[in-house]
């Protein structure tokens, strides 16, 4: 994260005197150094510039420019007429970029390749990240070990494996989760990613005096370390805890020893529990102070004389409900979902019956499918009888023409027979 230039608005009274010195940041502002500028041409923060490198050039971003580099590097202990500093080329070209994107490209490969040929080497360290400059032609390794490494035949592998000058760089798990990045317990960026710069230690007395849970997954951050936000209000909370009195872990009252479990600095309260209950009773800073005394004295008073933690603020009294919506009341609503369930049940049961008959219907059909020329001719013979009364009628009546109406004369006998 940059420094906020809050002196870019004042006017430069002398030209001579301004800061020369240009602050640069390095792979999205992970690293940062100073830079002098011998051109007349006057840079502006966000500008890419070519600087000096190792045996050639590097790329960076402009972080800061003005007077507000001069109070960053007295801050960190730089002086501004060093000679050895190194200065400013140019602005960076396209051909300066388009160098710079093929060697940034390597570094993941190279994290990998390092990685791997430590192993083969067993060194007791890890690579965290590679960083090379801008023309390819310098590498630095940061690496993280908890004690001493002989890398001198490491550095002779690397340099014939990348072919670059090679520099190796010990940090610490802190830095690296700087570099790595994250978001915290308390859903923001790490505070190390962003703007934290000194890494000052951290020990479990600051949890004790913030009334802390000595809770080490609780307590530690991504690196594996104590979190430095811990430190943030442990001032504070020193300041506070001077009003309190020392050498009252323990008081004397009629049911027992009274022994302190905590410390309120908001309210001014001593929480105290007796042997014979885990009940906590909080006492005010003055009754602690009154108890000593009269056990310095060798009196023990009957009671605590527990403080009213009851708040005095009068309490808001709840809004009653309401019905926002009119006369339209929760039976109401439980009658309607009820209805509208029953009849999409009954549509349910209405399809499964309706695709039942027609399985029925089907079966039927192939039952009564070998009789269709029967039936046929049925419906015929009933539809001819049907017809011929109304013939009889459209004749007149002959009974000579009717052959039915004739009486047979009887059979002769055979006479062959």
């Amino acid at each position: 994260m940059n420094t906020y230039d809050w002196l870019r608005n004042l006017p430069i009274v002398d030209v001579e005197t301004t800061c020369k010195v240009i602050e640069v940041s390095f792979s999205q502002g992970t690293r940062k150094d100073y830079y002098r500028n011998p051109t007349l041409q006057p840079f502006e923060k966000g500008d890419l510039i070519s600087v000096e490198g190792v045996s050639g050039f590097d790329v960076g971003e402009i972080s800061l420019t003005g007077e507000i580099v001069r109070l960053q590097m007295k801050k960190r202990g730089v002086k501004e007429d060093n000679a050895e500093m190194k200065k400013v080329l140019r602005l960076a070209s396209d051909r300066d970029i388009d160098i710079r994107k093929q060697n940034k490209a390597r570094e993941p490969e190279a994290v990998i390749r390092s990685r791997a040929i430590a192993r083969q080497l067993k060194l007791d360290m890890k690579i965290s990240q590679v960083e090379m400059q801008a023309d390819g032609r310098k590498a630095t390794f940061f690496y993280i070990a908890d004690g001493r490494v002989d890398f001198r035949e490491l550095i002779k592998v690397y340099a014939s494996e990348f072919k670059v000058k090679v520099e190796m760089r010990q940090i610490g798990a802190r830095q690296e989760a700087g570099k790595v990045g994250g978001i915290g317990s308390c859903g923001r960026e790490l505070c190390c990613s962003t703007w934290l710069t000194d890494f000052k230690s951290v020990n479990t007395a600051a949890a004790r005096y913030q009334n802390l849970s000595i809770n080490q997954t609780k307590l530690s951050g991504q690196c594996g370390r104590l979190k430095c936000c811990l430190n943030y209000e442990l001032d504070t909370y020193l300041d506070a805890l001077q009003h309190f009195p020392d050498n009252c872990d323990v008081i004397q009252v009629a049911k027992g020893n009274a022994f302190l479990i905590k410390k309120d600095i908001f309210k001014n309260l001593m929480w105290y529990t007796l042997p014979d209950s885990n009940k906590q009773y909080p006492l005010t800073i003055e009754r602690v102070k009154k108890i000593k005394s009269l056990n310095q004295e060798g009196t023990i008073p009957d009671e605590l004389g527990v403080a009213d933690v009851t708040s005095s603020k009068p309490k808001e009294a709840e809004p009653e409900f309401v019905e926002l919506v009119g006369q339209i009341s929760l039976s109401s609503l439980d009658k309607a979902a009820d209805k509208k369930r029953k009849q999409q049940q009954q549509g349910t049961r209405n399809r499964e019956q309706g695709t039942r008959n027609k399985g029925q219907g089907g079966q039927q059909g192939q039952q009564g499918g070998n009789q269709p020329d029967r039936q046929a001719g049925q419906q015929r013979q009933q539809g001819g009888k049907q017809q011929r009364p109304q013939r009889k009628q459209q004749r007149p009546d002959n009974p000579n023409r009717n052959p039915r109406n004739q009486q047979r004369p009887p059979n002769k006998p055979d006479d062959k027979k």
